[in-house]
């Protein structure tokens, strides 16, 4: 979810984008719309549909008006994940300027990934609204290459501005390793108090930082959730992640687990690093006692160099209330 949205929406059918508007970033809503937004050609949207994205809005052509809909290419529409014909929600909502944006290929783009074509990239992307999970397509000689945004600073949704630093990734990855469903407190069963005390705990400090440090409150670094296997952990975790508008890494214990020297905590530093500086964040370790289990039990070498290297990391968040683990376990003990 992003912040700083106006409380009024509407809900429009999706249509499809005249050719001059493919690629641009912008959806096209009549007048009347646009009031009941309040917003100005020029202003970013939320759209909401199976998924969620951001665009600039501008006025619909002149035939268009009155008819209730939303154009937008399909770009737009596989970011929000939908398809013509469906109903979305649309909303006002403010851009930051991005600081730094993170880009990886959908697919071996065949091209060495240098400072130049960072720079490149980002020429083609300036103004553009984007946040984390959207896929963009940049043109490159006679065809257009399909990119993820694997990460934004700030985590809530950007305009790529001439400061912004661009940075692609040379190995591709897929829209499924970074999706997050959008999961709400209200998609939780009957877990009053355990939401109650995630939302104090882990939320608001990620929320209103400023309040905290005001008030001399030092927010957990971490929160441990217990409890057997189908409980909600995991629902709960990606639940504020959403609610707050935090970037969120989910990772698995066993698989940061590795016999090779040096390879789990590298792994966990690589985790930490992106986290701060995606901040605020939430890293989510799934089976943490796979990481660390009780003292006495850790007897391996591999193992308390993972226990030592989690410890220390932790021990070293500065922006302490903007970085939270969170462990999930079925053994608290």
């Amino acid at each position: 979810m992003f912040r700083n949205r106006d409380s009024s929406e509407v809900q429009l059918r999706v249509a499809e984008a005249r050719q001059r508007d493919v690629g641009r970033g912008i959806v096209r809503v009549d007048r009347e719309t646009m009031s009941k937004l309040s917003v100005e050609p020029g202003d970013a949207v939320e759209i909401l549909g199976r998924k969620g994205t951001v665009a600039i809005i501008w006025p619909a052509y002149s035939d268009d008006e009155g008819k209730g809909i939303i154009r937008m290419d399909g770009t737009i529409r596989r970011n929000a994940g939908v398809s013509l014909g469906d109903i979305v929600i649309v909303r006002k909502v403010t851009l930051q300027p991005a600081k730094r944006i993170v880009l990886a290929p959908t697919e071996n783009i065949g091209l060495a990934v240098t400072p130049d074509f960072a720079e490149y990239v980002k020429s083609r992307l300036i103004g553009r609204p984007l946040r984390r999970g959207d896929t963009i397509e940049v043109p490159v000689l006679n065809t257009a290459l399909r990119f993820i945004v694997v990460s934004t600073s700030p985590s809530q949704a950007v305009q790529v501005i001439g400061d912004t630093e661009i940075s692609v990734k040379s190995e591709p990855i897929s829209e499924a390793e970074i999706a997050i469903p959008r999961i709400t407190y209200e998609d939780i069963g009957d877990l009053e108090e355990a939401k109650q005390k995630i939302r104090e705990m882990i939320e608001l400090p990620l929320k209103y930082p400023e309040l905290f440090r005001h008030l001399g409150i030092d927010p957990p670094k971490g929160v441990l959730l217990h409890g057997p296997p189908g409980t909600g952990k995991t629902l709960l975790a990606k639940a504020v992640a959403n609610e707050s508008g935090a970037h969120f890494i989910a990772i698995n214990g066993p698989e940061i687990m590795s016999k090779f020297y040096g390879e789990s905590e590298a792994r966990l530093r690589e985790v930490f690093k992106e986290a701060q500086e995606n901040s605020p964040a939430i890293i989510f370790i799934d089976e943490i006692d796979a990481i660390a289990p009780k003292r006495e039990e850790v007897t391996g070498e591999v193992e308390k160099r993972v226990v030592a290297q989690l410890l220390a990391l932790m021990d070293g968040l500065q922006s302490r209330g903007q970085v939270i683990v969170i462990g999930a376990t079925n053994r608290p003990n």
